[in-house]
């Protein structure tokens, strides 16, 4: 066990936790944000999908070690403060995204990082993008159709 300090959504946490912890379990079960969700745990799925300096990155296979070495953001910290949502937040609710909602903050969280990679992505890249996040209610059209809403791209 070794004190690792972790910087998630704006703030600094210092654990005292094994660095080889999946980085998934130590936002879940030592700082208590549950939005992050377990899917497959191998980096199969994207259920688990965080922010690593901006960068989306599975949080099951990431190990705190490493992950302490980069500010995290989750789904809660996509919005700081209860401030506005996030763009993809918001046509998520606005367009009725969500079936049983599990992976959606995964989905969220993907879309975000494409749309700071790329402001304005076509089908094409939205598709190559979320291709590893899996949604067994088969959201993919209003998925696709809330990240051409969050980019403000008319041919949605």
């Amino acid at each position: 066990m070794s004190v690792f300090q972790l910087h998630v959504n704006g703030k600094a946490y210092a654990v005292d936790i094994d660095g080889n912890m999946p980085l998934l379990w130590a936002l879940r079960d030592i700082l208590g944000l549950k939005g992050t969700k377990l899917g497959c745990g191998v980096s199969q799925c994207g259920a688990c999908t965080v922010h690593l300096d901006g960068v989306a990155a599975r949080s099951c296979s990431v190990d705190v070690g490493v992950a302490c070495l980069s500010k995290i953001t989750t789904i809660e910290g996509l919005s700081y403060d209860g401030g506005p949502l996030h763009p993809c937040q918001k046509a998520w609710v606005d367009l009725g995204v969500p079936q049983c909602g599990f992976c959606q903050p995964g989905q969220i969280m993907t879309a975000a990082a494409l749309l700071a990679a790329n402001p304005h992505p076509n089908d094409e890249q939205i598709d190559a993008a979320m291709r590893g996040n899996i949604c067994r209610c088969g959201t993919y059209p209003r998925i696709r159709q809330a990240i051409h809403k969050a980019a403000g791209d008319a041919t949605s």
